[in-house]
């Protein structure tokens, strides 16, 4: 049942009394940041690994073409399973609290990453180790569909409303943190010799991911929940079924949050994986050179820090939608020359190629993003709406990407139009979506009712 006017007002001031509490913000900002540095540093291994070796190891009777194909295809699993995810612990969230689900998903994804290091290869035990890998990789792709959904969640109903934007993409810095242990950790090893990094190397990073579940566990034991929600509680006006709700009042926005996701999620995977791929099969253009790709990510990784947050503080100043806008438009015209450039077997273009599309491209959709998305919902199924919004787009852009744009590939004899072509489309489609898209920048979120 949905609350009167009345008593929204009288949320409204509960809730900015409580959401400016110092520490709350503080261990808020703290426990999402060290989840999204998880969430992403498990995927950029993975994505590293599924363009680098991961084929070889566990399909290598498919080819060359083939192990590459069905590798990225187990990378596009995990984002298959995040929805179903995004609905269970969605569910989850609205009815029981945001803190629960945190500490469920930072576990399961964790663990299951620590696993595969600890899998057998196609020479050890045949096709078990493939069939493992794709086990393991659901159970990260079920954690995975709450986290990022969560952390937004958390920190929007937690943060200042007039300065969200900016406390909201804080946690998103975890993200490029993450970025930066994973594609560290790949860079180094790639120094090592081929044998020992095929042979037992590679299994480190995921391994190393144990001590990151036991920090995050620690660190959002101590929180408390969101002020938000707590009203809600206080009020007796938790729903019994959220995904019904959000069914019946909020479909539009839904598809709202999937157009504006589609340009930065799927650019997100082309300038991190496909591209990877790419220069790792142009051996005239780059001989061998598996070295720049973790690289390249390690320096965009190191600016997107920086840039995230710049354009969360932005979309304060001038609002979600323009910032996503011109972010989106500013992907869509740097998509044909940044891939050709790519071919000029230049190390420094390349690496400034991905530190523009990431750390400007993709960074500048993503900043106002992590309070949009939130903002876009009602309180009673805010969790729900924003996992569903950032898990189908996450299957139809992060994780079909790279299989995709892979039998692309092969398809055009490694083209670089494939890139340059599959991201100006993703890019246009969010900026087509921004036109439909409410601004919400300082909305109530203890409102039940989404934004229009």
């Amino acid at each position: 049942m949905l609350v009167t006017t009345r008593t929204k007002t009288k949320f409204a001031a509960d809730a900015d009394e409580a959401v400016v509490e110092p520490e709350q913000l503080r261990r808020a900002t703290l426990a999402s940041s060290v989840g999204s540095a998880l969430e992403y540093y498990d995927f950029y291994i993975y994505g590293l690994a599924s363009a680098l070796i991961f084929g070889p190891l566990f399909f290598s009777p498919l080819g060359e073409s083939g192990a590459l194909i069905a590798s990225f295809a187990t990378y596009g699993v995990g984002f298959a399973a995040r929805p179903f995810g995004g609905i269970f612990f969605g569910y989850i969230g609205d009815k029981f609290g945001r803190k629960t689900v945190l500490l469920l998903t930072i576990g399961m994804m964790g663990l299951a990453s620590f696993a595969i290091g600890l899998l057998p290869t196609f020479e050890q035990a045949g096709m078990l180790g493939a069939v493992l890998l794709v086990t393991l990789r659901i159970i990260q792709g079920l954690g995975a569909g709450a986290e990022q959904a969560g952390a937004t969640t958390l920190i929007s109903e937690v943060a200042p409303p007039r300065r969200r934007g900016y406390f909201a993409s804080l946690p998103f810095v975890g993200i490029q943190l993450g970025t930066l242990l994973g594609a560290g950790t790949f860079a180094v090893l790639q120094l090592a010799d081929k044998d020992a990094f095929e042979g037992w190397l590679w299994r480190v990073p995921f391994l190393a991911s144990f001590i990151l579940i036991i920090v995050a566990v620690f660190i959002r034991l101590r929180l408390k929940e969101t002020p938000v929600f707590q009203e809600l509680e206080k009020h007796k006006n938790v729903v019994k079924n959220p995904v019904g709700e959000l069914w019946k009042h909020s479909r539009k926005n839904v598809l709202v949050g999937i157009g504006l996701r589609m340009g930065e999620n799927g650019n997100s995977s082309i300038y991190s994986a496909l591209l990877i791929s790419f220069m790792s099969v142009k051996e005239g253009v780059f001989p061998g050179d598996k070295f720049i790709g973790p690289v390249g990510l390690l320096i965009a990784a190191g600016f997107a820090a920086v840039m995230v947050v710049t354009f969360g503080a932005l979309s304060d100043r001038f609002g979600r939608v323009r910032v996503y806008r011109y972010g989106a438009l500013f992907q869509a015209i740097i998509a044909v020359p940044a891939f050709y450039l790519v071919t000029l077997g230049n190390v420094t273009l390349v690496w400034v190629v991905m530190v523009v599309g990431i750390a400007l491209g993709v960074q500048s959709m993503l900043g106002p993003q992590c309070a949009l998305l939130p903002e876009l919902f009602g309180s009673q199924y805010r969790f729900t709406g924003v996992a569903l919004s950032r898990e189908l787009s996450a299957v139809m852009a992060g994780g079909l990407v790279p299989v995709v744009g892979a039998i692309l590939l092969a398809a055009t004899n490694h083209s670089w139009l494939v890139l340059a072509i599959y991201s100006l489309v993703l890019a246009l489609i969010s900026f087509v979506t921004t036109f439909f898209t409410p601004e919400t920048a300082g909305r109530d979120l203890v409102s039940t009712e989404d934004a229009e």
